[in-house]
């Protein structure tokens, strides 16, 4: 199953405007890798299975979220998991974090060019970012014990009623985490990927929540 199919298939539910934005980023992402290598040129014929439904699993975790919850998607680099995230949440705010511009670029223009109005971008460090949000994403960005302190002042304390899970860190990860996990005093939860989204492809990768607050 390909594309845009594969999204149908685990979110059944989008509305006409989610698909476009969807069947969008399967033109925009290749025109924009050709120039800029945001995605490695060999993945890139598997945007959809590696790159916006991977990121979708955190949507599958979270379920139904209050409107006004907030992310900051700390090392966005071309816009995961924080485009397919603020397409999916629209009544969310999502903060698009990266070092590298070139790369905020694409998702700056790959989010305009779909219509998102609740993303922005911020161009540097996450020491930089004062500003408190629900939720911080990020994909293997870096260890998990670094990732935890560097984050710990961006999380707001209060957790907006309604959501399934309180505030705090949830990263896309893979492999064996337990040396990453040892210097962080907070709780971390690991999931198989695959209890969310069932997919072969899937078979190595960890969803990581790490809550802030009860």
């Amino acid at each position: 199953m390909e594309g845009i199919e594969l999204i149908k298939k685990h979110f059944p539910g989008l509305s006409e405007q989610q698909l476009k934005q969807f069947a969008m980023m399967g033109e925009l992402y290749p025109e924009w890798n050709a120039n800029i290598n945001v995605i490695s040129r060999k993945d890139i014929d598997n945007l959809y299975p590696n790159h916006i439904l991977h990121s979708l699993v955190i949507a599958s975790f979270l379920k139904e979220l209050t409107p006004g919850t907030s992310f900051m998607d700390l090392g966005t680099g071309g816009g995961f998991p924080g485009i397919p995230l603020a397409v999916m949440y629209p009544q969310c705010r999502f903060h698009l974090i990266d070092r590298i511009a070139k790369k905020l670029k694409v998702a700056a223009d790959i989010a305009e060019k779909i219509g998102l109005e609740n993303v922005t971008f911020q161009h540097g460090d996450v020491g930089e970012c004062h500003q408190k949000y629900d939720y911080v994403v990020s994909r293997a960005v870096m260890p998990l014990d670094k990732l935890v302190k560097l984050i710990s002042h961006n999380i707001a304390q209060a957790s907006p009623e309604g959501n399934t899970y309180s505030n705090g860190l949830i990263c896309l990860k893979g492999g064996d985490l337990s040396a990453e996990s040892t210097g962080v005093r907070l709780p971390v939860i690991e999931f198989n990927v695959e209890e969310f989204i069932n997919e072969p492809f899937f078979d190595t990768k960890k969803l990581v929540y790490v809550p802030f607050s009860k």
